[in-house]
């Protein structure tokens, strides 16, 4: 476990002991157990008490056949037991202003941010309950993607936005044993009052050090890295479908 002792807090613990799991048992999460993520989810600090998210619980197996597909064509979400799509939503707000105020703005990037923030304080709350029983969890940041197909597929109004979907199961032996990918150190996050930019060969040594590699092992691994995440289609096409959703709402 990194960072840990064995005087560690329960949940402590568990933080640190999660990781992402993409291979389930096939057997569903209790109804008991995913009631309680939900409502894990839900106590989740939100601004100004006003729940600016909504959770789309997909249990619809052809939907998931569906966005298994248009996340990235990752078939482990269609087999995944819960899966949960958090959505940035000032809609609800929105609607209720109207019907009971005269004078009523639009939602604006600041909302945008607001309730982008609400709902992944919510989707973390679910996947720290969620390992608390045992239940693995992944983020699909791929929903960001397609947004115009995902906002039909979800019948998603204006100011509702697809931030973050999780998947959840209970892992195989495989996925439990699996080792944990190591995190960077703490001196590489964090800075004291003011931002501290870092040499990009500083930060070279950091990430070298964590995946164990020599200079020359970890200039391949860079480049492959970066042609597969940074410059690749799909990358790209969250950028583009991003820039939609925000047009979207800034009309």
């Amino acid at each position: 476990m990194q960072g840990g002792n064995d005087n560690m807090n329960q949940t402590i613990q568990e933080l640190y002991e999660r990781k992402s799991v993409r291979a389930y048992e096939e057997r569903p999460i209790e109804p008991e157990k995913k009631e309680m993520v939900i409502q894990a989810a839900i106590q989740a600090p939100s601004a100004g008490n006003m729940t600016l998210y909504s959770i789309i619980d997909v249990t619809d197996q052809k939907l998931k056949e569906t966005l298994a597909v248009t996340c990235d064509n990752q078939p482990f979400i269609a087999k995944a037991p819960m899966v949960l799509v958090f959505c940035a939503d000032y809609q609800k707000w929105y609607d209720l202003f109207l019907q009971r105020e005269e004078e009523v703005r639009k939602p604006g990037m600041g909302d945008f941010m607001l309730a982008s923030c609400d709902a992944l304080i919510a989707a973390q709350n679910a996947v720290t309950a969620a390992q608390a029983l045992g239940i693995g969890s992944c983020y699909i940041g791929d929903i960001m993607e397609r947004y115009e197909t995902h906002r039909d597929l979800l019948h998603l109004p204006k100011y509702v936005v697809p931030t973050a979907m999780v998947v959840f199961g209970y892992p195989t032996k495989q996925q439990e044993e699996r080792e944990k990918p190591v995190r960077l150190p703490a001196q590489a996050v964090v800075s004291e009052n003011t931002y501290r930019r870092q040499e990009a060969s500083e930060y070279a040594e950091y990430l070298s050090d964590r995946q164990g590699k020599t200079e020359e092992e970890f200039d391949r691994w860079l480049h492959a890295f970066c042609k597969r995440k940074w410059n690749s289609d799909f990358s790209a096409e969250m950028s583009r479908s991003v820039e939609v959703m925000m047009r979207q709402w800034a009309e």
